[in-house]
């Protein structure tokens, strides 16, 4: 070779690497996921859930070194809005983050009507979402391609594993209150056939509306009946107001269901002792030891906020980002490959591996309840992490 040609050799293998590392620092862009939560509005007690689990999730990804995209490493980085838990919110923002913010991926917003509210806009610009707190029968009715959903708390499925719970609790009379929301609507729905197919008489049944201020009325009727079980379907806040006035009213029955509250953290530090065997809506505990990233993710959680978290949609939010994190590194950020990754992958999370049928997930639904201070799976008996126990008293 001559001086000539081995100079312009030398020449070309440094333009190469110089274009080679111009293409690595623009494929090493951040890259920009956008959701939005309910900071403000009826759903703002969920928002900490929410959002506590993306931030933990991204913490975790970039000290990693970031997200892998098919095998390139990228930061990640958060576009986020408060929809103000108005699902007509929902869908303005989520067009905005995909038409206007143009975000590499979108996560989910908080709860089963924003989930609904947003998939038209999913499949019409066609983006893949994998959705986390959202549980109706009619997802099985949905025909969509750009949405799936991980949580497994169905309401039919929910109504007969509560009725078989009391069941063999050996429950003979209940009394159900219902917030008029789209999901204890739709438990309730179920729940009441699923309790006369179990023998069990239903002596109280109230529905109320989502602006109640006290439930001393319906309450005192409950306590006139005495029954066995109280049923209270309800949302964080109106949980609240439940668990306040039936301490103070006294009501003793020892089977107690709080739908969706006793697993927020905050709950058990307003009420202490007397969530004490307060039977809720489950998705996870760190007790199962069927499932290995359980452990790792409550100590990950402790480490970051003091605190530990919502075992229900925190739980939820944050295997949802795993179900991302392993679609995107086998799949990119391509949508269509991205869609098929979610539609036919099977992902490990810290509730166990995750498959779909269809758009809704291949679990089974569980009932929790709080036992000293800490959540455990009582039904179903396969995957339960300790023994139902009586509600007592309200503690002190």
């Amino acid at each position: 070779m001559t001086l000539i040609s081995r100079r312009l050799a030398t020449a070309i293998v440094a333009m190469t690497a110089m274009l080679g590392f111009g293409f690595s620092a623009q494929a090493a862009d951040p890259v920009r996921i956008g959701y939005s939560l309910p900071k403000t509005g009826i759903f703002a007690p969920a928002a900490a859930s929410q959002d506590n689990a993306y931030e933990l999730w991204r913490e975790q990804v970039n000290a990693k070194g970031g997200l892998d995209v098919a095998g390139t490493k990228r930061m990640v980085e958060f576009v986020k809005y408060d929809d103000q838990s108005d699902p007509g919110k929902v869908v303005q923002i989520y067009e905005k983050l995909i038409t206007s913010d143009k975000v590499d991926l979108v996560f989910a917003p908080w709860g089963t009507a924003h989930h609904f509210a947003l998939a038209g806009v999913l499949e019409r610009h066609k983006v893949p979402m994998m959705g986390n707190t959202a549980a109706s029968v009619k997802i099985r009715e949905l025909k969509a391609k750009y949405v799936w959903f991980p949580a497994s708390g169905m309401p039919d499925q929910l109504a007969e594993s509560l009725a078989n719970l009391m069941k063999a609790q050996k429950v003979k009379t209940a009394a159900v209150m219902t917030l008029q929301l789209p999901y204890s609507l739709e438990v309730r729905q179920f729940l009441l056939p699923a309790l006369k197919k179990a023998g069990i008489d239903v002596v109280v049944e109230k529905a109320y509306p989502p602006t109640i201020k006290d439930m001393t009325a319906q309450l005192a009727l409950v306590k006139a009946k005495s029954p066995d079980a109280v049923l209270s379907l309800s949302y964080p806040s109106d949980s609240v107001m439940y668990m306040k006035q039936a301490k103070a009213l006294g009501i003793k029955a020892p089977f107690q269901v709080v739908l969706i509250g006793p697993s927020i953290p905050f709950f058990g530090k307003v009420f202490g002792a007397a969530t004490d065997s307060v039977v809720t809506l489950g998705q996870w505990s760190p007790h199962q030891a069927k499932w290995a990233r359980a452990k790792p993710f409550l100590a990950a959680y402790k480490a970051k906020f003091k605190d530990v978290p919502d075992y229900l949609d925190t739980a939820l939010v944050y295997m949802s980002c795993e179900i991302v994190e392993q679609a995107v590194a086998k799949a990119g950020l391509d949508r269509e490959k991205l869609r098929a990754a979610y539609a036919g992958g099977t992902f490990q999370t810290i509730g166990g591996d995750i498959s779909f049928d269809g758009v809704q997930v291949t679990a089974p639904t569980l009932v929790s309840q709080v036992q000293k201070g800490e959540m455990h799976i009582v039904y179903p008996p396969e995957l339960a992490t300790s023994p139902y126990t009586p509600k007592s008293g309200w503690g002190k």
